[in-house]
């Protein structure tokens, strides 16, 4: 379990636990580079990631919303949209450990075939 918390937090192959999912930016590899594993299972399989960002992005939002409210005293509606323009920077990050995140809960939920015996 530890493993696999430090593998994702270094967003590493949900299967080896090795290779770099991403080799720059917002590009990821089509396969790890460690074990072969290829990293979309199917097409259109990182829409659940879409789910993960969201769960992901809302708290960051709030807390970035409330320190700049509390901070500014504006209107709650301008310190959101401060917020947003805030959060800009930070949206590669939750790009990248939404589609880390989802990759490690499909593999503990539905592991593939060939990773049984790892």
């Amino acid at each position: 379990m530890l493993a696999r918390l430090l593998a994702t937090l270094n967003q590493k192959c949900p299967v080896c636990f090795q290779g770099k999912v991403f080799h720059s930016g917002i590009t990821m590899h089509e396969c790890c580079p460690a074990c072969g594993l290829i990293f979309e299972r199917e097409q259109g399989y990182f829409v659940g990631a879409l789910y993960v960002a969201y769960a992901l992005a809302v708290p960051i939002l709030s807390m970035l919303t409330l320190i700049v409210w509390l901070i500014t005293h504006e209107t709650l509606g301008r310190s959101f949209l401060i917020a947003i323009i805030l959060f800009f920077p930070i949206s590669p990050l939750v790009f990248r450990y939404s589609r880390v995140i989802w990759m490690h809960l499909d593999q503990v939920l539905d592991p593939r075939p060939e990773s049984q015996g790892t």
